[in-house]
């Protein structure tokens, strides 16, 4: 009798990640949630991959790394990896992700930040838009001790909890993609104000460093092991050569109209220390708006096809710009890729009409001599961003991705 595994390499085949890898006990166990990304791969496909196609020493690379789950999840398998991603979070973000766990005097810890005298202020003309004024002060206190640490480990440790409580202070719509306000988030701030929001404030970022070395620990117990590591946060994957030949390329590019990652993340890149410059300079290397995104031949007929039914300018611009940007890339990087390359890709639509991504990818790489080997279809179980049963922007039917699917090349 076929296993399930050899049976789903005919054909596409639904399947529930979540349920092929039970050595990973959830999406959100151990560090693979400690920080709020867009778009985030699940660890269980990363962890599906590297079980059946890797063996303990082969490098992995995903050039849109974002949140780093591939390196993560590349530790417990033993495989060397490498890392890109244009936002500059990367780096930091992986390196909290995989620090060992240690025992931490956190109300010690507390009672340090409120005490001291530092002060910083993030370099961002539209502070005093996002920030309420009686919050500010606080928090230029709390960041100022932030930037004072010496001790690296306790930084590292403080990181995430201080982003998370600074946002929820903020008027941030937290359940959008990108950085908006709202009459609810409005509504969130008032209700801070109204309570003792000083004492609020420390007890939710208590619990959520006590949260952060709880998930290290979970991490430690999943047996990571010391591999070679290149983690590069601020790369623009668009036009970076690949140096070094790695084994398996695996990677969830950007979604086609969900890709402003740099506008979700910049007030986080303020309160770290990023300038407004640099910050700008990294959203113009986003896909919407560059300059120099190059036309590429893309072999597909399914992109030939969809490409003539769009009517309108714009949108048919996006549609070609996405996969110009995105295709131009991996076929730039797969040329040092050797066995393997696996794509997680959801079904986006544009004005009702569903885009088969995976199906273009899968056309535009087999005629390159790669091998189609499997695409596997997972239902997406939670979703963060909020949905509309109408898009307002349209008055269409909303056709958010209800699936994503990993497609696996070979050479």
């Amino acid at each position: 009798m076929k296993t399930l595994d050899e049976f789903i390499e005919e054909d596409a085949k639904k399947v529930s990640f979540r349920n092929l890898v039970k050595s990973i006990p959830s999406t959100t166990y151990a560090t693979f949630a400690l920080y709020r990304y867009p778009a985030k791969f699940i660890p269980q496909v990363v962890a599906y991959v590297l079980k059946r196609y890797a063996r303990s020493g082969m490098t992995v690379f995903d050039p849109f790394a974002g949140y780093g789950t591939v390196g993560i999840v590349a530790r417990l398998y033993g495989c060397n990896y490498e890392l890109w991603d244009l936002n500059p979070m990367l780096e930091i973000l992986h390196t909290i992700a995989i620090l060992e766990p240690r025992d931490v005097d956190v109300g010690t810890l507390i009672k340090k930040m409120r005490a001291s005298n530092e002060e910083f202020v993030p370099k961002w003309s539209r502070l005093h838009y996002w920030f309420h004024e009686d919050f500010l002060q606080l928090l230029y206190k709390v960041w100022g001790f932030y930037h004072s640490l010496d001790n690296e480990c306790l930084r590292f440790l403080l990181t995430i909890p201080l982003l998370k409580v600074t946002r929820y202070f903020s008027y941030d719509d937290i359940q959008r993609q990108k950085l908006s306000k709202s009459p609810k988030s409005t509504e969130r701030v008032e209700s801070l104000l109204a309570i003792d929001w000083k004492s609020f404030f420390f007890q939710m970022l208590r619990r959520e460093v006590e949260n952060v070395l709880k998930r290290l620990r979970e991490y430690q117990k999943l047996s990571p092991k010391k591999v070679n590591a290149i983690v590069k946060g601020g790369i623009d994957t668009l036009k970076t050569d690949l140096e070094e030949e790695k084994d398996i390329l695996i990677t969830s590019p950007p979604y086609l109209q969900s890709h402003e990652y740099i506008r979700q993340a910049k007030m986080d890149l303020f309160w770290l220390g990023f300038s407004e410059e640099y910050v700008r300079r990294l959203h113009k290397l986003e896909i919407p708006y560059r300059k120099d995104v190059v036309p590429i031949e893309v072999h597909s007929e399914t992109y030939t096809k969809i490409k003539r039914e769009i009517k309108v300018a714009h949108l048919r611009d996006l549609f070609e710009r996405y996969f110009w940007s995105v295709l131009g890339a991996l076929n730039r990087l797969q040329e040092n890729v050797r066995l393997y390359m696996c794509l997680f890709v959801g079904h986006a639509s544009i004005r009702g009409r569903s885009i088969p991504i995976d199906s273009i990818f899968v056309e535009h790489f087999t005629s390159m001599g790669w091998h189609h080997k499997a695409t596997l279809i997972d239902t997406i179980v939670a979703r963060r961003l909020f949905f509309y049963k109408i898009n307002p922007a349209t008055g269409i039917k909303d056709k958010r991705t209800q699936t994503e699917s990993l497609v696996i090349l070979r050479r």
